[in-house]
């Protein structure tokens, strides 16, 4: 089955565990620190489902690898810079006022946000607080089309013809129009530093470097990547959207597939599969709030749009 008939099933729907204003696709518009900087150029999108957080973080002056076949033909620098990347997945907790983040298959090997969110939205803009008062995000809910919403957190992928894992941890998050695709490292990696270091220790070993490397957070609109902690997926597929089963006995969707000339399969569990998934720019206010614009509209929404 693909995707989307996989999301009809009907299975019973899981409880929500995060606010309902929170669920789809956001891109950062800023962040701003204590010290008054502010940056606006880094490319952040998270993607949310009842239970699951997808990030990418990406500089704006990262590597440009257009005509490179491989990572293999990158400089010691590019991957250098490439290491710089975020992307991960995470399980998400809700208590009333803060969100957080456990669990988490990420690019990086150290937490680099270790505190929770204080989160407030109104219409398309969501604003999250550091606690310590460190920093403030501003995100800005992206507009979809009508779709699935669906959260899968992958066990592993399997490469079916060599009987090997090829990758382990991450998932798969679609929000309408908007998906994230996390794969995880076939095996952790035994080293307690940052990852840029570990990177700089290993120029020119080939195999330590395609282990690091052996990870991918992509975003993809209508399927096709726009954002990579791999620059080398961007403008590919994100995933074939058929091959897609579901084991009731244990409670796993499976995917058993061709990509790229090899026979995969791929074994998830399930947070979300909701078929009737749409963005709601508009968010509560009250009765007293409501007439005040309605006085004020001719000057205050002049010049306002409901675009992100």
């Amino acid at each position: 089955m693909t995707l989307d008939e996989l999301a009809h099933l009907g299975l019973p729907e899981q409880p929500l565990r995060v606010p309902a204003w929170t669920l789809g696709c956001f891109r950062r518009r800023s962040i701003t620190f204590h010290t008054g900087a502010m940056d606006t150029r880094t490319s952040v999108l998270w993607l949310q489902t009842n239970g699951l957080t997808a990030d990418l973080r990406l500089a704006p002056d990262r590597p440009d690898l257009c005509g490179r076949a491989s990572l293999d033909q990158c400089t010691d620098d590019e991957l250098m810079a490439l290491a710089e990347a975020q992307g991960w997945l995470a399980d998400t907790a809700w208590d009333g006022a803060q969100m957080s983040w456990s669990n988490a298959t990420a690019f990086q090997l150290h937490d680099k946000w270790p505190e929770p969110a204080l989160l407030s939205r109104v219409g398309d803009c969501l604003i999250e607080f550091a606690p310590s008062g460190v920093y403030v995000e501003d995100w800005r809910l992206q507009p979809s089309a009508p779709g699935p919403l669906i959260g899968l957190r992958l066990l592993e992928e399997r490469d079916l013809t060599r009987q090997e894992i090829r990758h382990r941890g991450g998932g798969l998050i679609l929000c309408g129009d908007h998906a994230a695709f996390i794969r995880g490292r076939p095996a952790p990696l035994a080293y307690g530093g940052r990852l840029e270091a570990l990177v700089q220790e290993n120029l020119g070993n080939r195999s330590m470097l395609q282990a690091i490397f052996a990870f991918e957070t992509s975003y993809a609109v209508g399927n096709m990547v726009a954002l990579s902690t791999n620059p080398l997926r961007e403008g590919q597929t994100l995933l074939s959207h058929d091959g897609f089963s579901f084991d009731a006995a244990r409670g796993l969707v499976l995917q058993t597939v061709v990509e790229d000339g090899v026979s995969l399969e791929r074994r998830f569990t399930v947070d979300t599969l909701r078929p009737d998934f749409k963005t709601v720019l508009e968010t509560p206010a009250t009765q007293d709030a409501k007439d005040w614009l309605e006085t004020e509209h001719a000057m205050l929404l002049r010049h306002a749009d409901r675009e992100s």
